[in-house]
């Protein structure tokens, strides 16, 4: 009976401690985090680890907007589905309370996430630009830059440096625009970065800007500057791109004129036909007339004489008893006798002959 109990007893146990629908039901609701990039513009994402499977609604209010709910008007979507909204920077007041609201319909139920944000703590800087090094006395390196961030004195920096023989970076906080490495190697090479961050005095953010551009500087080299990072960072976007697109425009009218080129490189034995189509097609034929040889010349050359025609029959042979009949009137031929003398006023010779 000890067993059944204590059997019993652990399904009861697991029943009211065991992780029920609704948790998991919380958890696949999205979390809203919002982010408002040097005070420019705001973007507002939802979503947990998958992406949301539903459209969802954001409505905002704050006290320029009288506590009255107003939907986004700016939605950032992902293949057809809302996945934020974005907000310009005339529908932001800082250092008031800015309010949220995401919502969706979901099997006939309504999920609701509010939250409530002071959007001093949600501000995340522009990357420093404008990094220069110069050198100072006793082997010092100074280094200052600019901010994008329209006020300059609620910012805290952090600077990243190494040498080219370092294997680890290191990484200092600096207060105003200002570094200075108090000794360093000139057979060394040093690269730098800088980012940004609200400090405590005008918010309670915890995003850091991106790094900076880097600048670069080294005994073999003169300061580095941002500008000779730019210089090579155009060189490998701008001119490397369009010396390719150069190059390949060339191959293609290369190729377009391959038929010429080989023309010239392996001339083709010319096709004398078409030399005398104006013969056949235009003079059908006519040699002396394709020539240009005038008519005269041509009716010279014509024979203007005629001559009699000379008919030779052959006689048989002595021995032979056949007889040569007229093949109109069968009549026999006469009796074969010595040859007539030739008349002397004839100019042609007798028409008959033994052979």
């Amino acid at each position: 009976m000890a067993a059944p109990g204590i059997f019993l007893v652990s399904v009861v146990l697991l029943l009211l401690c065991g992780p029920g629908p609704y948790p998991a039901a919380a958890d696949s609701q999205p979390g809203v985090k919002c982010v408002l990039f040097n005070e420019e513009y705001m973007n507002c994402t939802w979503g947990n680890e998958e992406m949301p499977t539903v459209n969802y609604s954001l409505f905002y209010w704050n006290k320029n907007t009288s506590d009255k709910a107003v939907e986004c008007k700016h939605y950032l979507q992902h293949q057809g589905v809302r996945v934020g909204c974005h907000f310009k920077k005339n529908e932001l007041i800082q250092f008031q309370p800015f309010h949220v609201l995401v919502n969706a319909s979901v099997g006939g139920k309504t999920l609701e996430i509010p939250k409530r944000m002071e959007l001093q703590d949600l501000v995340k800087p522009e990357a420093p630009v404008n990094l220069t090094i110069r050198n100072m006395s006793n082997n010092q390196l100074q280094l200052t830059w600019a901010s994008p961030y329209p006020r300059n004195k609620c910012l805290e920096h952090a600077v990243k440096y190494k040498s080219n023989k370092d294997t680890s970076w290191t990484e200092l906080s600096v207060n105003g625009d200002v570094f200075s490495l108090p000794s360093v190697d000139y057979e060394k090479t040093y690269t730098f970065y800088v980012r940004s961050k609200i400090n405590k005095f005008c918010g309670r953010t915890q995003f850091w800007s991106e790094w900076s551009v880097p600048v670069i500087w080294g005994s073999n080299s003169t300061k580095g500057t941002v500008e000779e990072e730019l210089y090579w960072f155009g060189i490998r976007t701008v001119l490397v791109p369009i010396a390719s697109c150069l190059l390949l425009l060339v191959l293609v009218i290369l190729l377009v004129r391959m038929e010429r080129v080989w023309v010239i490189l392996m001339p083709r034995i010319p096709n004398p036909s078409k030399n005398f189509d104006e013969l056949f097609i235009t003079h059908n034929g006519n040699f002396q007339e394709w020539t240009g040889v005038p008519k005269d010349i041509v009716e010279s050359f014509k024979p203007n004489y005629s001559e009699n025609i000379c008919y030779v029959t052959e006689l048989p042979p002595k021995d032979s008893h056949e007889t040569l009949w007229d093949s109109s009137n069968h009549a026999p031929p006469p009796v074969p006798g010595p040859p007539a003398a030739p008349s002397e006023h004839s100019p042609y010779q007798n028409s008959y002959g033994r052979v």
